[in-house]
């Protein structure tokens, strides 16, 4: 009878240090914030780029501890604006770009203060296609007009333009001659009309 009591005695005492362990050792894991869900989900492969990303944790989230980043390939950002806290939830609004992977950081901080930081990732299988690139214009070349320098005179033409100034002074010949010629002229006619009518003598 002692003996069932002892062992009896000894079970209990076991299954009360297993107990307490196993409750000292939760205790922390329940203070620390955890990662339980996400949409899109770890390691998913989509079709079509979600509008909203957002994080599901064990317990509430304080907004001013709460990071989020999400990059895409070659490291491009691909969220917009702060994140948004609702309880055990944040969301971030998503900005898709080329098809890849993409990563989301988060940064939360627990009841304890003990940070938790962890990644999410998934990949679009199809891109937004970029901005259609406006065809280059090409302009042409303003002409450029090259003045035209005067042609040099040549000592030829300074000659004749020079030379007509002479020309114009030989049709400057004085008409008195030709004045006094006439009056000749004309005396003569006249003496010979006076002549002639001259009456003859001795006949």
């Amino acid at each position: 009878m002692g003996g069932r009591v002892l062992r009896l005695a000894g079970w209990l005492v076991t299954i009360g240090v297993a107990l307490g362990l196993s409750l000292w050792s939760a205790a922390p894991a329940a203070a620390h914030n955890s990662l339980t869900g996400s949409n899109p989900a770890d390691g998913a492969r989509l079709a079509q780029a979600p509008t909203r990303i957002e994080l599901r944790f064990l317990a509430r989230l304080d907004p001013n501890t709460t990071k989020i980043t999400v990059t895409g390939p070659d490291n491009v950002p691909a969220s917009r604006g702060a994140p948004t806290v609702n309880g055990s939830r944040v969301g971030v609004d998503f900005t898709p770009g080329a098809a890849g992977l993409y990563i989301v950081d988060y940064q939360v901080r627990s009841a304890d203060g003990h940070p938790v930081s962890g990644e999410i990732r998934f990949t679009l299988t199809t891109g937004t296609p970029a901005d259609p690139s406006p065809s280059p214009t090409v302009t042409a070349p303003a002409s450029t007009s090259t003045p035209v320098d005067p042609a040099p005179s040549t000592p030829g033409a300074s000659t004749a333009t020079d030379a007509q100034p002479a020309a114009d002074s030989d049709d400057d010949t004085p008409v008195w001659p030709w004045v006094v010629g006439a009056v000749v002229l004309l005396a003569a006619l006249v003496a010979g009309l006076l002549l002639r009518r001259r009456p003859r003598s001795g006949g």
